[in-house]
């Protein structure tokens, strides 16, 4: 029996290493699986449910897990150019993990944990992420524009050259954060911690900076 065959079936509940490279698991009950290690670059698991499994190191290039439910363990999996639109990651754990290129479009992050995360280049326009523990993140060219980051913690996070267009920092704390080149255009920063943060040639024009809801035309 193949371990597409198996998960069809319902058995087992653990599927470490598996090979499920280009294979249709969309829909598919996944709860509380064991995929770590397993190999499912190009698998199709749109609306899956994932829900408590355990993914760490798996191999996710280019796999479809739109509106899927990924609430999970993804230590260091690797995602890149993987596609997550609409997908719920609330308080998932991706410490480590790998998504340059990735499509996040309007998924849900709030509270999630991506510290030491790549996420170059990713498109996460409209996304939630309430809360989330960013820290040393790597978000370079990544489109946040719209997204909502309110009092996430992106201490020492690469943000340089990303589109954060009208997105809501509000009590976030970006000490230290590398926001060279970065757009703010109409970005909400109440209360947010700039402390040590680098911001050269940063796009700052109609953001808002104090309880007031004043915007600046730049920061210097």
């Amino acid at each position: 029996m193949t371990a597409l065959d198996a998960l069809e079936f319902g058995q087992p509940k653990h599927l470490r290493g598996a090979d499920l490279e280009d294979q249709t698991l969309s829909g598919l009950d996944l709860q509380n699986m064991d995929l770590a290690g397993a190999r499912l670059s190009g698998a199709n698991l749109v609306r899956a449910n994932l829900e408590a499994a355990h993914l760490e190191g798996a191999n996710c290039l280019g796999a479809n897990f739109d509106h899927s439910n990924l609430r999970a363990n993804l230590v260091g999996i690797n995602l890149m150019q993987a596609s997550l639109q609409g997908t719920d990651l609330r308080g998932a754990n991706l410490r480590g993990a790998t998504l340059m290129g990735a499509n996040l479009q309007a998924a849900s992050l709030a509270g999630a944990f991506l510290s030491g995360a790549n996420l170059v280049g990713v498109n996460l326009m409209g996304a939630d992420l309430r809360g989330a523990d960013l820290r040393g993140a790597n978000f370079s060219r990544s489109n946040l524009s719209g997204a909502n980051l309110s009092q996430a913690d992106l201490q020492g996070a690469n943000l340089s050259e990303a589109d954060l267009e009208e997105a809501n920092l509000g009590q976030a704390n970006l000490q230290g954060a590398n926001l060279v080149r970065a757009n703010f255009l109409c970005a909400n920063l109440e209360n947010t911690k700039l402390d040590g943060a680098t911001h050269s040639e940063a796009c700052w024009t109609g953001t808002v900076l104090d309880g007031e809801g004043d915007r600046i035309k730049s920061l210097d």
